[in-house]
C-alpha cells in the first residue's frame, strides 16, 4: 500500500510539472505570436487607398444590421467559435449610400443584400428608402445575386436594374408565420401552467395556455401587418414600374422550403418584370467588363470595381468638435438586467451609458434610441430611473422609436420629453407577462414526493410543487400591481387620464401611425429627426452628436483584436449547435426556477425570412 501511495504520489508531482511545462509552452508560443504580430503591424507599410475614381461601388455587406454595434467580454466566446453574428450600423450603411449619391468618381453602385439580416421591416424599409434615393440622384444601381430574400429584393426593387442567377432564388413570401400552441403538449406531460398575465390582448405567454391563436391576438396581428406588408408593396412596386398587385400574386405562389422549386419563379419573374433577367457569374462579370471596363490592376479578370469598406475607409468620420452634446443611447434587443450583449439590452451597460452622459457637462440633451419588444421589469425600471435622474438635472430627452418600442420599450420610453417613432414602427403592449409552469402532477406521476422542514409558509416552495390559494393570490396581485403602475407611468409621461390609457393598453400592440392618433407617439420620424429636434429644444445650432456604446476595458479591446484576427473557428458547428440546446434548455430551466413578471412583446416581431 505504501509502494502505491508513492507511485501515485510521484506521478501526481510528474503530471504537474508536465502541465507547467505545457502552459509554459503554450504561453511562450502566444507571445511569440503577438510579438511578430505586433512587429509585422509596426513594419509593414501601410496598403495603398484604392482609387475609387471610375469604379464601381460593390455594397454586399454580411450580418445583422442594428442600429449599434456591441461587443464585450460576453461576446468572446461566440467570437472565438465563429458563432457571432457580423453587424452593420445602420448609420454606416446611411452614410455610405449617402456619400456614394454625392461623389461624381463613382459611376455606378452594385447592391447584394442576399447575406445581410434586418431585425425588423423599418430598418429594412429606411435602407430601401436610401438605396431609391441613390437612384434618383441619377447614380446607376445594379442589384445582382444568386437568391433574394422578401428583405434582400426590398432592396433590390430601388435598383435601376435587378440581376439573378438561371439557378437562383426569389424567396419574396410576405409577412408573418405560424407558431406551436402547447396546450395539448403541457397536459399529457402533466405540466400545469398559471396565467397571471395582464391585458387581454398580452398574448405572449398564449403558446403555453392555448391550443390556438386568440381573437384578440389574430386581430392586432393583422392590424400590424397588412399596413406594413401593403407599405413594402408599394415600394417594390414602385421602384420596378409595376402594380401592387403583381408583387402580391408572386408571393401567393411562392413555393417555400425547396429551392429546385424555385427555379422556375426566375422566369416567372422575369416575365413579370419583378427581375431583367437571369445571368451567371461569369456573365454578370462579363457584362460589368463591358458597361464599365476591365481591370487592369486586378490578378483575375473582372470589372473596376472598390468595396463598400474600402470606400467606407475614405470617406472618414465626422471630426467636428463642439462644447454642446447631444447624446446618443442606443436600447437593442431584449431588455434584461446585467451587462450590454448582442441581442441584450443590458440594464447595467445602459444605465452606466445614461449615467456617463448626464455626468458630462458637455451634455446638453439625450437621444433615447429604443429598438426593443421589452424585457425584464426591474431591469427597465432601472433605465427609466436613470433618466429621469438626467431630466432632474435639466437635461431634455427624446425618445426615437426603430424597429419596435413595445412593452418595456414603452416603459422605459415615459421619461421622455417627446416621442418620434418610424411610420412602421411597433410600439403599444402596455401589459405584463407571466405564466408559471408548475410539475405537480408529473412528479406525482412519476412518483416523486417533497416533505421537509421550513420556517416559513412558502419557504420550500418551488415550481416543482404546487401552487395553493394563498401563493395564487400573491403571484395575481403582483401581476395586477405591475400593470397599474405600467399604466400609471405612460399616463403621467402622456397627460393622459389613467383610464384613457386603460382603455387602449391591455397588451395591444399598435403600428406607429396609429399609436400617434391615440397619443402614445408625439410625431412620425426617424432618428435625425430625433436629433433635430433634441438640438431645437435647447436652441443649439453649434453641436455635435455622440453615440454612446459599451466601453471595452483594455483586456476586452486586447482580446477583440486578437479573436478579429486570428480568423480561426474553436468548434465544430455541430458541437456549437449542441452547445446552443444545452443553453437554451438550461435558459429554459432557470426561468422555471425563477418565475419572473416581463414587460415584453413576442407577439410583435416580425420576420422577414
Amino acid at each position: 500500500m505504501k509502494a502505491l501511495k508513492t507511485i501515485f504520489s510521484w506521478l501526481g508531482r510528474f503530471l504537474a510539472k508536465v502541465r507547467t511545462v505545457v502552459l509554459d509552452l503554450a504561453t511562450a508560443l502566444i507571445l511569440i505570436f503577438l510579438a511578430i504580430t505586433i512587429i509585422g503591424a509596426l513594419t509593414s507599410p501601410e496598403p495603398e487607398a484604392t482609387d475609387p475614381s471610375g469604379r464601381v461601388l460593390f455594397i454586399n455587406p454580411e450580418g445583422i444590421v442594428v442600429d449599434q454595434e456591441v461587443f464585450n467580454s460576453e461576446s468572446l466566446l461566440s467570437v472565438a467559435t465563429d458563432s457571432s453574428t457580423e453587424q452593420i450600423q445602420t448609420r454606416d450603411l446611411i452614410k455610405l449610400i449617402r456619400a456614394a449619391a454625392q461623389d461624381e468618381d463613382i459611376p455606378a453602385v452594385v447592391v447584394d443584400f442576399s447575406s445581410t439580416g434586418f431585425a425588423g421591416p423599418t430598418t429594412a424599409i429606411n435602407i430601401a428608402s436610401e438605396l431609391k434615393a441613390l437612384r434618383d440622384s441619377g447614380k446607376r444601381v445594379i442589384a445582382f445575386s444568386d437568391r433574394f430574400s422578401t428583405a434582400s429584393y426590398l432592396m433590390a426593387s430601388q435598383a435601376s436594374e435587378i440581376w439573378v442567377h438561371p439557378v437562383g432564388n426569389i424567396s419574396l413570401r410576405g409577412l408573418g408565420g405560424m407558431r406551436n400552441y402547447n396546450k395539448d403538449l403541457f397536459e399529457n406531460l402533466k405540466i400545469t401552467i398559471h396565467n397571471y398575465s395582464q391585458g387581454d390582448f398580452k398574448s405572449a405567454t398564449e403558446p403555453s395556455w392555448r391550443s390556438n391563436m386568440s381573437e384578440n391576438d389574430r386581430m392586432q396581428r393583422e392590424a400590424l401587418l397588412f399596413p406594413i406588408w401593403d407599405g413594402m408593396k408599394a415600394l417594390m412596386a414602385e421602384g420596378r414600374g409595376i402594380e401592387s398587385s403583381d408583387i402580391q400574386s408572386f408571393a401567393d405562389n411562392y413555393v417555400g422550403f425547396f429551392g429546385e422549386a424555385a427555379i422556375g419563379n426566375i422566369a416567372y419573374a422575369q416575365a413579370n418584370n419583378l427581375i431583367d433577367g437571369a445571368k451567371s457569374f461569369p456573365e454578370f462579370r462579363q457584362y460589368m467588363i463591358e458597361e464599365f471596363g476591365e481591370d487592369e490592376e486586378a490578378e483575375t479578370e473582372t470589372y473596376k470595381t472598390i468595396s463598400y469598406a474600402e470606400y467606407a475607409e475614405q470617406i472618414g468620420d465626422d471630426l467636428s468638435i463642439s462644447g454642446n452634446q447631444i447624446a446618443v443611447i442606443t436600447v437593442e434587443g431584449a431588455i434584461m438586467e446585467g451587462e450590454i450583449s448582442q441581442g441584450v439590452a443590458g440594464a447595467d451597460g445602459i444605465v452606466q451609458q445614461i449615467r456617463s452622459a448626464h455626468e458630462d457637462d458637455n451634455t446638453k440633451a439625450i437621444v433615447f434610441r429604443v429598438n426593443s419588444p421589452g424585457g425584464s421589469i426591474i431591469a427597465s425600471e432601472m433605465m427609466r430611473d436613470e433618466l429621469l435622474a438626467a431630466k432632474r438635472k435639466g437635461i431634455k430627452v427624446v425618445v426615437s422609436m426603430g424597429d419596435y418600442a413595445a412593452s418595456g420599450g414603452v416603459y422605459i420610453s415615459t421619461p421622455a420629453d417627446y416621442i418620434f417613432a418610424e411610420p412602421t414602427t411597433i410600439t403599444g403592449s402596455i401589459g405584463v407577462a407571466i405564466a408559471l409552469p408548475t410539475l405537480e402532477n408529473a412528479m406525482d406521476y412519476i412518483g416523486v414526493n417533497f416533505d421537509g422542514v421550513v420556517t416559513s409558509k412558502h419557504g420550500g416552495w418551488d415550481p416543482t410543487q404546487a401552487i395553493d390559494d394563498d401563493l395564487d393570490k400573491i403571484f395575481a396581485g403582483w401581476g395586477a400591481e405591475a400593470y397599474d403602475r405600467f399604466i400609471t407611468f405612460v399616463a403621467e409621461s402622456r397627460s393622459q387620464s389613467y383610464e384613457d390609457i386603460k382603455a387602449i393598453a391591455g397588451g395591444r400592440v399598435w403600428i406607429a401611425t396609429s399609436a400617434k392618433e391615440i397619443g402614445l407617439v408625439d410625431e412620425i420620424g426617424g432618428i435625425d429627426d430625433a436629433i433635430t429636434y433634441a438640438a431645437n429644444l435647447e436652441g443649439l445650432e453649434d453641436y455635435q452628436v455622440e453615440y454612446y456604446r459599451e466601453e471595452l476595458s483594455p483586456k476586452e479591446m486586447f482580446l477583440k483584436e486578437l479573436l478579429e484576427n486570428l480568423e480561426v473557428s474553436l468548434a465544430e458547428p455541430s458541437v456549437i449547435s449542441v452547445l446552443d440546446g444545452a443553453a437554451e434548455l438550461y435558459e429554459t430551466l432557470v426561468d422555471i426556477n425563477e418565475p419572473k413578471a416581463l414587460l415584453t412583446c413576442k407577439d410583435c416581431l416580425v420576420d422577414l425570412d
